[in-house]
Parts: C-alpha cells; structure tokens; sequence
C-alpha cells in the first residue's frame, strides 16, 4: 500500500485508510475500523478503545437533524397527508399509523447519520476556519495522523 492508503498514530501503528460510508454509518471507528464512536445511541466517546482517536474533533452539531429532516421527515409527512387526502381516514388511524412513520424515519436514521459525518469530518480532515492549533495539541505535534487528500 502507498503512504497515502495508509494511516499511523503516535506509537507507530498502522491502518488502511477508510471511507467513511465504510466505518461511519456502523458507528466504527474512522482510523482503525475497530473501535466504537458511541457509547450511547448518539453521544460520542472521548476516544477510540482500539487505536486510541481523541474524538474531540468531532462535532457534527445540528447536521443529523438537518439531513433526516431533509430526506426523511419530508415523505413522512408527505405519505400522512396523502393519506388524509386519499383515504380521510379517523384520527384514530393518523395516530396509529402516522406516528410510528415519524418516529421510524426520523429516530433511526440519526445515529449512522452523525456516525457518518464524524468518520467524514476525520478523513476528510474537516475542521472550523483557524482550528489548526486545536489539530496540532491534539495531536501533540503538529502533525496530525490523518491522511493528505
């Protein structure tokens, strides 16, 4: 493997670089494939049991919610009003069949969401305008272990 399809923390050791639709959406570590992001449904670790990652660089803020309200609150809602429209259902109907489509389409895609864009965030290298100091003391020398796109 070249230099570039590979990863290594401080002590030396050595992973095959990942895509993050590969480790992120399974709740896995972006560095070693291995470890966990999650010790809850959604909070994130301090960092990987495996490889050792300080996950302090991830923060995905409001971006989970952003995109399941985009791609799945959006049919739900859709699918309930063409229900009422098609069929006039009772209320009793809309709550029995209604809520359990929100909660489905909107709790369950949360987690391999924010998975996905902390993996994203570590390979893409992704941080705020004016945080490379923050890389740098977290990575305790100025050069951080994630791979040069």
């Amino acid at each position: 493997m070249s230099e570039d399809e590979m990863m290594a923390n401080e002590a030396g050791a050595r992973w095959p670089k990942r895509p993050a639709l590969e480790t992120g959406p399974f709740g896995r570590c972006p560095r070693c494939g291995e470890g966990h992001i999650f010790t809850g449904f959604l909070t994130v670790r301090d960092h990987c049991e495996v490889c050792g990652l300080d996950y302090s660089f991830a923060d995905p803020a409001d971006g989970p919610a952003v995109f399941v309200q985009l791609f799945a609150c959006v049919p739900g809602v859709i699918f309930i009003v063409m229900l009422e429209i098609m069929a006039r259902p009772g209320l009793w109907v809309h709550l029995a069949v209604g809520v359990p489509v929100l909660i489905l389409t909107t709790v369950l895609p949360l987690r391999p969401i924010k998975g996905w864009l902390v993996a994203a965030q570590y390979t893409h290298k992704a941080q705020e305008a004016g945080t490379a100091d923050l890389w740098a003391r977290l990575h305790n020398s100025g050069k951080d272990d994630r791979p040069v796109r």
